[in-house]
């Protein structure tokens, strides 16, 4: 897909009537425990395939792909059940332990110190999909190891849509392999300062026009997280740029940024009808919705430890955030004299 400048009206919020399009995200499933300055957790759900797989399931029926080990109990595959989420594409390794990752943060909530990463079972994790998995028309490649990703994307030709994360650790130890992967999807989703370590380039308008350089084939969009300050989304055409949702309370930032790709993509997906009438473009104002609703996600998962917040969320909250988020940064150009 290619992508038309971002710009354009605003629309009415989804609704679960219609055609749809079906997602598959393949990546990790895990156990984190975590401190932050409002509090801590020793064990709760997480994973980068499960934060989007949340999110994204309130747009559409999500497929999950990722390996967990004999600790991964009923209690973890109903949060995801509850949720309409396709679980029989995680693999039970018997005898394994699940992916884990231990980390804390200050009072500076955008940045983190890991102190433990048990891979576990996800060292040696090699993605199996199903027909069902290889035929959904959205794909998203959560943060795994470029080569994997890469395979996922050759078992998923007819893919519509693709899009992909990553950081900073394939972008030092593995870059040729990670641009390779990048040529081949339509969204690359990665955080402000990841971009610019991969182009390195100073800002994201020099980082993005670099990486539309590579192509085609490549990227038609690229969204930038940038946690506190928001996201940004750039295409070859245009430059679009919505702040985070002001919170009184922002509890534990883990997940936020695949929260956000969740809203983001799930958004896209339940909007076929769109993506069919524009003939394989990516709509500006398509884009601009899809990223409302990625932010207001985020913004949620935020708010609690882990999933906690998500789990329990309902859609009347996300429309009631999303509206809110629409008027504090809507703007009438009222001109006044200037001096010169």
């Amino acid at each position: 897909m290619s992508s038309a400048a971002v710009g354009g009206p605003s629309a009415a919020p989804y609704h679960r009537e219609g055609q749809h399009l079906s997602i598959t995200v393949v990546g990790s499933i895990a156990f984190d425990a975590v401190k932050t300055p409002f509090g801590e957790r020793e064990r709760m759900l997480g994973g980068a395939a499960v934060h989007f797989a949340l999110a994204a399931s309130f747009f559409e029926r999500v497929r999950v792909v990722g390996p967990v080990g004999d600790d991964f109990a009923e209690p973890e595959l109903a949060v995801l059940e509850e949720h309409a989420i396709d679980t029989d594409d995680i693999e039970r390794v018997p005898g394994g332990k699940t992916f884990f990752w231990r980390g804390e943060y200050g009072w500076d909530l955008n940045t983190r110190e890991t102190l433990d990463t048990q891979l576990n079972v996800f060292e040696h994790f090699e993605p199996k999909l199903s027909p069902e998995s290889r035929a959904s028309e959205v794909l998203f490649l959560a943060n795994i190891q470029p080569d994997l990703q890469r395979r996922v994307r050759e078992q998923c030709p007819q893919a519509r849509f693709v899009a992909m994360d990553s950081m900073n650790l394939w972008i030092e130890t593995a870059r040729d392999s990670l641009l390779q992967t990048i040529a081949g999807v339509d969204c690359l989703i990665l955080n402000d300062a990841e971009l610019r370590e991969l182009t390195a380039k100073p800002n994201l308008v020099q980082a993005a026009r670099e990486i539309f350089s590579w192509g085609p084939p490549g990227p038609a969009a690229i969204a930038a997280k940038q946690g506190e300050y928001g996201a940004a989304l750039l295409t070859p055409d245009g430059f679009f740029g919505l702040p985070a949702f002001p919170l009184e309370a922002v509890v534990d930032p883990t997940g936020a940024g695949d929260s956000f790709a969740g809203g983001f993509v799930g958004y896209l997906a339940a909007r076929r009808e769109e993506l069919d009438a524009a003939g394989g473009e990516l709509p500006g104002d398509l884009l601009r919705r899809a990223m409302a609703y990625g932010t207001a996600l985020a913004s949620f998962n935020v708010e609690e430890f882990g999933t906690e917040r998500v789990a329990r969320l309902t859609a009347e909250e996300i429309f009631a955030r999303v509206g809110e988020l629409s008027e504090m940064t809507r703007f009438s150009d009222v001109r006044v004299p200037l001096r010169r």
